[in-house]
């Protein structure tokens, strides 16, 4: 019944911040929509963001920064991604590591947002790195 996820809210401590970061390391794109909401835009879904206090609602039950785990599928090498990341000043906490995705086995980099939340960067290894 269930296709894909469209766009999934993030609740964040301050909304530029989080943009500036997903901007710089990820290449994600800033979105404006409705009356005064922000999102960011990679391929064809989006991270809609409430700023902490002033959610929209409905909205979860305890939103809170930090509180997500985020795995995102890159359409370039992780080297790429590394090299995204370094330029941003971002940590890789753990990675490339070897893990299991929705659809396999995947290689994954770990690090986190300005609200702590876990971000993982991966490929399939059905896709072939030079």
């Amino acid at each position: 019944m269930i296709e894909r996820l469209d766009h999934l809210v993030l609740t964040v401590a301050d909304i530029e911040a989080t943009v500036a970061f997903y901007e710089s390391a990820l290449d994600m794109r800033r979105e404006h929509f409705g009356e005064g909401r922000v999102a960011l835009r990679f391929g064809d879904q989006k991270l809609n963001l409430h700023q902490a206090g002033r959610e929209f609602d409905p909205k979860a039950l305890r939103p809170t920064p930090g509180s997500a785990d985020l795995c995102f599928i890159a359409s370039v090498p992780l080297q790429t991604i590394q090299a995204a990341l370094a330029r941003a000043n971002v940590t890789v906490e753990e990675g490339p590591v070897q893990r299991t995705g929705a659809l396999g086995p995947i290689r994954s980099l770990y690090f986190r947002d300005p609200d702590g939340n876990l971000v993982e960067v991966c490929v399939y290894d059905n896709v072939h790195e030079p």
